[in-house]
């Protein structure tokens, strides 16, 4: 996991990399201008032979890392055109180190790259509409982790112009902003008025707020996070609970729970699936056949009397069904979990919620599956909505892990008023650690929140995944990786029963996530099911 970190925070980091291990802040910005100019060229196919480049600039640090960029743009034979938006001397620090450096190196008089107004910043585009030389490159380089307050006035006019070249040149060129998108509040999720919106975004050391959290995730087209000399430990320092889920994390979770010459079923982990009803029978067969694909070794689909010959007809062959007594509707009831007593002692996770409909008995089923819990429990769907708002509690031996979406999470937290995009994290943070729950908050950027209030954005998955089954689906892959998790422990040391299985649901959200953008590559958003992401799951796998 990626630790992610606000305005302020990072400010620290980078001064205390100069004063604690002596590492000069002009170097830092050196560092930052080479790590774009290397993705630059990535991106633009290892050269800037015929194409040329403008950088435009603020008189900030941004503005530094974009002169910077300039200098070394034209060092490598790019054509280059810095702009600031203002006066050099106005500039301070290491921005006029480099601003000075670009002169002198580069042979540019000040006044050909310094704009203040609206003729200046005109009949600059209009020199460039005029030249032979088409434009290949823009970066962005105005404003970064300091800006707090909307761009406006003459400042929209100059990152307006830009966009207005970008969309008279076909084809258009490459545009990159450096730490963030000119426009964009590093420490808010939601946008603050207007985004450069460019197709690359290279951030520094540890992606910001902004970088990760939608909306304003969303305009900043590829996130690329680059290394420029600040030491690790500063960065562990951070007091930042935050987290971006990168693969490593899965990679990781791979390695702890891998396959040994004399693995068996019952040594892969056992999950059972307490899910369906008369009316919702596909939810018990998307769940299991989801936590079969998981990579679980045993999963037996526990479902009332009157949906099994539907859930047995169309589940994996792979997956055991067991018919339980129900209720004169078809669902579970307060006598209904004697019949799987004897499943819930023999598993290692178990999974409750998925299609169960909201009748008259349903919440003691719950409940009782709650109270009489042995190992880790996954609550989704209506057993949720059995427990709103909540009344329960975790405990680290076996950890209770809650899968809504923004609807059935208010329900759980008693929330009557919208939740803002600013403040998503945060609530959910207040919500896992009050009730001590491992909570995977679904929607646009899953968010994973722990009992101790770490937070993990999840980066994987698209609008393809907003249609029925996905969540049946993913509650079932991470009730397999949970149990995978568990049946492994014996083999583990130095971790709590908690901090493993949260490993693991990231994990499972991640890879989930990752099934999903495979299946918009081969089916596309609009016609993508849920069953095409569970069978997407091998080549997930195989991709990391």
């Amino acid at each position: 996991m990626i630790k992610v970190v606000t305005a302020e925070q990072m400010g620290k980091i980078d001064r205390l990399t100069t004063e604690r291990f002596g590492v000069p802040s002009i170097e830092l910005m050196e560092n930052a201008a080479t790590a774009v100019v290397d993705v630059i060229l990535q991106e633009l196919d290892g050269s800037f032979e015929g194409k040329s480049a403008v950088v435009l600039c603020g008189t900030g640090n941004n503005g530094g890392d974009g002169a910077a960029i300039a200098r070394l743009i034209k060092a490598a034979g790019g054509e280059v055109f810095p702009l600031l938006l203002g006066k050099v001397e106005n500039t301070k620090g290491d921005a006029r180190v480099n601003f000075d450096r670009l002169i002198d190196e580069c042979r540019f008089a000040r006044e050909d790259i310094e704009v203040s107004n609206q003729d200046e910043i005109n009949e600059f585009w209009l020199s460039r509409r005029s030249s032979k030389n088409k434009l290949g490159l823009i970066v962005d380089a105005v404003f970064g982790t300091g800006l707090h307050r909307p761009v406006k006035g003459i400042f929209e006019l100059f990152l307006d112009s830009a966009i207005d070249y970008f969309h008279e040149i076909s084809p258009p060129p490459l545009m990159v902003s450096v730490d963030l998108p000119s426009g964009i509040d590093s420490d808010r999720a939601t946008p603050i008025g207007y985004n450069f919106d460019p197709q690359v975004t290279v951030t520094f050391t540890s992606p910001k707020l902004a970088n990760v959290l939608p909306p304003a995730a969303n305009e900043q087209g590829k996130l690329i996070v680059k290394e420029i000399g600040s030491p690790q430990e500063l960065i562990d320092e951070t007091t930042s609970l935050t987290f971006l889920a990168e693969a490593q994390d899965v990679r990781d979770w791979m390695s702890s729970t891998a396959f040994s010459s004399d693995s068996y079923k019952k040594s892969r982990g056992s999950v059972l699936i307490a899910a369906g009803s008369k009316k919702y029978s596909g939810a018990a067969v998307l769940s299991a056949n989801g936590a079969m694909r998981s990579g679980a070794g045993i999963v037996t689909a526990a479902v009332p009397r009157s949906a099994f010959s539907a859930v047995a007809e169309r589940v994996l062959p792979e997956v055991m069904v067991r018919e339980v007594s129900d209720t004169e509707v078809g669902t579970f009831g307060v006598n209904s979990y004697g019949g799987i007593e004897d499943l819930v002692r023999g598993s290692h996770t178990v999974l409750v919620g998925c299609g169960i409909a909201m009748e008259n008995g349903v919440t003691e089923f719950v409940q009782t599956l709650i109270a009489r819990r042995l190992q880790p429990l996954v609550i989704d769907a209506d057993g949720l909505n059995a427990i709103s708002p909540i009344s329960v509690e975790g405990i680290e031996e076996a950890p209770l892990i809650l899968t809504p979406h923004i609807g059935e999470f208010k329900r759980l937290a008693g929330i009557e008023n919208e939740i803002s995009d600013d403040k998503r994290v945060e609530v959910l943070r207040g919500f896992a650690v009050d009730n001590q729950v491992i909570c995977v908050l679904k929607g646009e950027r899953t968010l994973i929140a722990s009992p101790e209030g770490v937070v993990v954005v999840n980066p994987t998955g698209n609008p393809g995944l907003g249609k029925a089954g996905n969540g049946d689906n993913l509650a079932g892959i991470i009730s397999g990786f949970v149990a995978q998790t568990v049946v492994a422990r014996d083999s583990m040391s130095g971790n709590d029963v908690e901090e493993e299985v949260f490993g693991a649901v990231v994990a499972a959200v991640y890879v989930a996530g990752l099934a999903g953008d495979i299946a918009a590559e081969k089916f596309g958003n609009r016609v993508m099911t849920a069953s095409d992401v569970r069978e997407c799951l091998t080549d997930a796998f195989r991709s990391i």
